[in-house]
């Protein structure tokens, strides 16, 4: 699956990190992770402090899919405002939601901070209102965030002009968030893995695998297989391969990153996006570039994307004129795939077409990364026979009771 387009900033920043042996003879472990992108990389370190063995493979060289192409904005606010979710699931759902991703983002951020050159750093999350139409819709939201004891700030127009030279009717400012170089971060979290006796092998492809009574085989393109007491399956947007059901809709994203610039100090250690859908989306970099992304399509085809990329950027960076009051030059722009769930909740779970034994680690959605995270505590939870409160928001059985319950 071809799951980029065009030039993302972080490999042409970084090159390729590093590799990874290729699995060339069996081997027997606790969790086996097919994908080792940032989260793969997360589940396995999560699992690995659990005291199992872990596993992972990947059929490309280890961050180089999506986790590449990813402009990691690292938030807790879901793609579905609080609003939305509270009038599909409830108010309880919906704050339980929230209130437990933005928790998930302070273990990770916590994480993260010990290592080096990651390009890490804590932000702040501003999501402004798109036109004067949706100002009280973000007041609303911005009331229902208090009320669930998140930290949020309501700005008018003329503050927050001042304060970030964004012009936008109001916005709500809120924390925890962070930014951070995803494909180093993957990296690092795999140098982790292996320095406390995980394996990674990148360049093997999983063909299937078979579920028996205590265990998964998991089968390589090689004629290798993997004995696993568990697999997850953490494979982005290439999971949905090995379900007969459809449950998410693949989309196309585009972003760009400029050369350092002189005038986005105020923007420094703040991601900010829109309330319109598709989302306008941007954030800098430690070297003062700009990186702006959204223009999506509804439909993923690669060859289009591939074709889309320059006037997709073009379209962007007009948008940041608009707002910004600067004009920008994309330096490198990219495509990818990204996909969009029906509710914006992404999925941690086994599936009933497999069984108990073989989990998915699906973290779709705009802040995939912190779902990553809150989704390595529930898939812990499970292999150790635990409940977790969020079970329920995460099912695959979701959309058949309508409303998330504990398990």
């Amino acid at each position: 699956m071809n799951l980029k387009s065009g030039y993302p900033y972080w490999t042409v920043r970084n090159g390729l990190i590093a590799c990874y042996p290729v699995l060339d003879r069996p081997l027997e472990c606790d969790v086996a992770v097919v994908g080792a992108g940032i989260t793969g990389a997360i589940v396995a370190r999560r699992m690995q402090r659990d005291g199992h063995r872990v596993v992972l493979l990947d059929r490309r060289e280890c961050g180089w899919g999506s986790t590449a192409a990813s402009t990691a904005l690292l938030q807790y606010e879901l793609d579905a405002e609080m609003g939305d979710l509270a009038g599909r699931y409830g108010a309880a759902a919906a704050t339980l939601a929230y209130r437990y991703c933005a928790a998930s983002l302070e273990i990770l951020a916590g994480e993260l901070a010990r290592f080096r050159r990651i390009g890490f750093a804590r932000a702040h999350s501003l999501y402004f209102a798109s036109n004067s139409r949706h100002r009280d819709r973000l007041l609303a939201e911005c009331r229902r965030r208090r009320d669930a004891g998140l930290q949020v700030d309501w700005l008018e127009a003329d503050e927050l002009a001042r304060r970030f030279g964004l012009d936008a009717p109001a916005a709500i400012l809120t924390r925890p968030a962070a930014l951070v170089d995803p494909y180093r971060a993957c990296h690092a979290l795999l140098r982790a893995i292996v320095r406390n006796g995980g394996r990674v092998f990148d360049r093997t492809t999983v063909s299937g695998f078979a579920v028996r009574a205590r265990h998964v085989r998991v089968d390589t393109d090689r004629g290798v297989a993997l004995r696993a007491r568990w697999l997850v399956v953490a494979a982005g947007y290439e999971s949905q391969q090995w379900l007969d059901a459809r449950i998410a809709r693949n989309r196309s994203s585009y972003a760009f990153a400029t050369d350092p610039l002189d005038d986005v100090g105020r923007l420094r250690g703040v991601l900010a996006w829109e309330t319109a859908r598709p989302y306008l989306y941007l954030r800098t970099t430690g070297e003062g570039r700009l990186i702006v992304g959204g223009a999506d399509d509804r439909i993923d085809v690669p060859a289009l994307r591939d074709a889309r990329v320059r006037r997709k950027a073009a379209l962007l960076a007009r948008k940041v004129a608009q707002r910004l009051g600067i004009a920008v030059q994309p330096a490198w722009a990219w495509g990818g795939t990204f996909a969009e769930t029906m509710d914006g909740l992404p999925f941690f779970d086994a599936h009933p077409q497999h069984g108990p034994r073989v989990l998915f680690a699906l973290a779709y959605g705009g802040n995939g990364i912190a779902y990553a995270r809150l989704g390595a505590d529930v898939l812990a939870a499970r292999l150790n026979r635990r409940a977790h409160p969020c079970d329920g928001l995460v099912s695959f059985a979701r959309f058949d009771r309508g409303v998330p319950t504990h398990r």
